[in-house]
């Protein structure tokens, strides 16, 4: 989804000689409707479109339980942009001008994420958070908190292993395998899952350990 015809041929000629079956457009509606009339694996998208931003399209995805990965592909690089990005649902954010061989690397680990297949515990629990992994449904004491699809990933990790330490390398090799991603990008997908868990209640589960890593725990 991009509304410079010459990047959108570009890409639409790359991935598919890469084997990917696309669709183009080159405007947010048109991209929704494509969105909710086909099964996709995964949305490349700018940021700036003609009628609204891409960030608008990916929460208007993300509020319709749509959970297609998508990657922000951008000239906004600022820590501030991709914090929004994230907050609104992206998965993954590679900034223009890019190298295709990056693209590529970041399209597969994306779709290979999307169809990995679901662990054999359906639902997790640390204390009063539970997730449901069929349903995609977690809840903080009976209330039900809505994360993007990052948020959910990143959960499952810290509930699996909790009440271990989980380090950093670990987390991002387990969500982008070999493609890491930029250093702020884990932080803040990290922040925004701290904020839907543990924000608007009173104690607080998800803790940072400078210099080492992450931990889920039930703080009783």
């Amino acid at each position: 989804v991009d509304d410079d015809p010459e990047l959108l041929r570009f890409l639409l000629d790359e991935l598919g000689e890469a084997g990917h079956h696309c669709t183009g457009c080159d405007n947010g509606q048109d991209a929704l409707l494509c969105l909710r009339q086909e099964h996709f694996d995964l949305v490349v998208m700018d940021w700036t479109l003609p009628d609204f931003s891409g960030v608008e399209l990916c929460r208007r995805l993300r509020a319709s339980n749509n959970t297609t990965p998508v990657l922000m592909l951008t000239a906004r690089d600022t820590l501030e942009d991709k914090l929004k990005g994230f907050e609104f649902g992206a998965d993954d954010y590679l900034v223009k001008p890019f190298e295709i061989e990056e693209l590529e690397a970041r399209v597969r680990a994306l779709i290979r994420r999307g169809h990995a297949a679901p662990s054999a515990e359906d639902t997790l629990c640390v204390g009063g958070i539970e997730f449901d992994q069929k349903s995609l449904v977690v809840k903080r004491d009976d209330q039900e908190l809505i994360l993007s699809p990052i948020g959910y990933k990143l959960l499952k990790i810290l509930m699996e292993r909790s009440p271990g330490v989980v380090s950093r390398q670990d987390v991002e090799r387990e969500i982008w395998g070999d493609m890491l991603p930029d250093s702020d990008t884990l932080r803040s997908h990290m922040y925004n899952l701290r904020k839907v868990i543990d924000k608007p209640f009173e104690k607080t589960y998800l803790q940072t350990l400078p210099g080492i890593g992450y931990r889920l725990c039930d703080p009783d």
